[in-house]
């Protein structure tokens, strides 16, 4: 009998006897089921960590006197002189690009050892992989602690800590753009006998540039909101304001430098995206081309527009006269590109972005003398903080990672709902209306705006010390964050099925559960995760202000030189959080 005969029919007949349905689910697999299984137990924990902290209606309502007595108590706000206030505030912008541009010159060498095609060796490639996972797991007020060792109180501690921490993201997004380049010109720049060196710089960097400007933009703006945090370890700034006028419960003073924060995240979003669309068009829109391509390559129909035609350097322009074979042709081909009023936008820009960051790191403190005195502290910098240590407080380190953990889940299952729901109003082909996305992606990024941290002072003052505040503020923040990349998952859906469905007449509402969310939700599943994971390092940051969990254990610790203690926290941290991470890989593996 061969293989057609003994397929199940495709309809059921009227003979008699049992009849076999055509599938059309594909049968669960081992794997599969094992990934359902580890989801609903998140899920599990999620809900009995807000049972665990009383999260729940009451409390909010019992915050209520708490929160009127608040805004008794910040009105009016007491903001600083003028000179002041612009001082605090170039400080804090000055440590923030000047350790941004740290972050990048620190990447891209170890990008170039971790990518896989410009890596020297598999060791050289697995140990910058693991410096990179290191930067990007231990929370930056850790770095900031050492630097303070080093470098003490001032702007070069800030610099040095968003620096190396910022290596975590500038690396791996450098390294993954690496790995991506058109292999043509390096090919040629070798058989034309050119090192490994002017391989990388003829034909590597030039192509990575527009993706590292685009990535060190992005970093600028995460690196203004963590600089707040920093100013709770000693880093100067408008963060130390922020923290010297909480503990000294002047609630006006802190809520007039709070909005001061909130209005300047708000302003450099803007004006980085708009730098972003700026210098780097190809950029911002290429995942937008992408797609378009791909919908064009499956439409016969669809006239795609011409390729550009690349064209290595030193190659002549079209049009461009050449010399003949009796050398009279006067004309040479030009080896660079002409002046023209695009180049010299840029050069003025690229001119201004150098002065900045020179300005910059001369009124953070950067200087030779500082970098030599730390070279010299560095080793007994380090011994401080090994071997790790307990101090005879282990059982409560355990237990306020018990609380950390209980935090993060409450925070993301919280943010997790109305996220979903901004995300699903923000994607423009699931509402089908640009104006009102556009609406929702502004909601979005104003939550993306506030910085945790203030949320969680704010919120500690209205609801007391402890988780409750802490989980708030998290689960607040992660609709900015989670928001955005729902969104960003129903737009990058391929849209040939729903263009086939909108074709059979369907509503919005079934094209939606029919061909969009079929397809984006294993990438939903893994953002969520990635939400967890951040939330976890984000509760540890929150405890510095008494949100609960371990960061106040981590913050004591430092405060009476128990280094050795830091220590344990960080490979505490460290532990779950790659834990989080990799369940987060195995789950998008299994349903990819």
């Amino acid at each position: 009998m061969s293989a057609i005969d003994q397929r199940p029919p495709l309809t059921p007949t009227a003979e008699p006897g049992p009849t076999t349905a055509r599938r059309t689910l594909a049968r669960p697999s081992v794997p599969g089921v094992a990934a359902g299984l580890a989801l609903l137990i998140c899920l599990a924990s999620g809900v009995w960590a807000i049972t665990g902290l009383r999260l729940n209606i009451a409390t909010l309502v019992d915050s209520a006197g708490n929160a009127v007595d608040f805004s008794s108590r910040m009105l009016p706000l007491d903001f600083p002189p003028a000179p002041e206030l612009l001082g605090l505030l170039w400080q804090t912008l000055a440590v923030v690009i000047a350790g941004t541009a740290l972050s990048v010159v620190l990447s891209v060498p170890v990008a170039l050892l971790a990518a896989r095609n410009t890596t020297l060796n598999t060791p050289c490639r697995v140990m910058a992989r693991a410096v990179i996972v290191l930067c990007r797991a231990v929370p930056d007020v850790v770095f900031a602690i050492a630097a303070f060792r080093v470098f003490g109180l001032g702007g070069m501690t800030g610099v040095v800590a968003l620096g190396v921490h910022s290596v975590g993201m500038v690396g791996k997004l450098t390294a993954d753009a690496v790995e991506q380049i058109d292999e043509g010109p390096r090919t040629a720049l070798r058989a034309a006998g050119a090192g490994r060196l002017q391989q990388i710089t003829g034909a590597v960097l030039p192509q990575v540039l527009p993706s590292l400007v685009a990535t060190a933009l992005h970093r600028l703006d995460i690196n203004l909101r963590v600089s707040v945090v920093l100013g709770f370890v000693g880093v100067g700034g408008i963060g130390y304001s922020l923290a010297t006028a909480v503990n000294r419960l002047d609630y006006q003073r802190a809520m007039a430098l709070a909005l001061v924060v909130l209005l300047t995240c708000f302003a450099f979003e803007s004006v980085s995206g708009a730098v972003r669309r700026t210098l780097l068009p190809e950029v911002t829109t290429r995942s937008r081309h992408s797609r378009w391509r791909g919908w064009a390559a499956r439409n016969p129909g669809v006239k795609a527009a011409p390729p550009a035609v690349a064209r290595a350097p030193g190659h002549p322009p079209a049009g461009t006269a050449v010399a003949g074979d009796d050398g009279t042709a006067a004309v040479r081909p030009r080896t660079s590109p002409p002046w023209n009023g695009a180049r010299v936008r840029r050069t003025v820009w690229l001119a201004l972005a150098l002065a900045l960051v020179v300005a910059s790191a001369v009124r953070s403190g950067v200087s030779w003398q500082a970098l030599t005195r730390a070279t010299g502290s560095f080793l007994p910098t380090l011994g401080d903080f090994l071997p790790p240590g307990t101090a005879g407080t282990g059982g409560t380190l355990l237990d306020d990672l018990w609380v950390t953990l209980q935090i993060s889940l409450a925070g993301t299952l919280v943010g997790l709902v109305p996220a979903v729901l901004l995300g699903v109003l923000a994607a423009g082909n699931v509402v089908g209306s640009p104006r009102v996305a556009r609406f929702f992606r502004t909601v979005i990024l104003c939550v993306r705006g506030v910085p945790e941290l203030i949320l969680a002072i704010v919120l500690v003052v209205v609801t007391g010390l402890g988780p409750v505040a802490g989980a708030l503020a998290l689960g607040i923040g992660s609709i900015g964050l989670l928001g955005k990349l729902v969104a960003d998952s129903l737009e990058e859906v391929e849209p040939g099925p729903v263009r086939a469905l909108l074709a059979t007449g369907a509503r919005r509402r079934q094209v939606f559960f029919g061909a969009i969310l079929p397809r984006a939700w294993p990438a939903v599943l893994g953002h969520v995760l990635y939400q967890l994971d951040v939330n976890i390092r984000s509760a540890t940051l929150l405890g510095i202000v008494g949100a609960g969990g371990i960061g106040y254990d981590l913050l004591n610790a430092a405060r009476v030189l128990e280094f050795g203690v830091v220590t344990t926290v960080v490979l505490m941290v460290l532990a779950v959080v790659l834990l989080v991470e990799g369940l987060a890989v195995w789950v998008r593996k299994v349903y990819a």
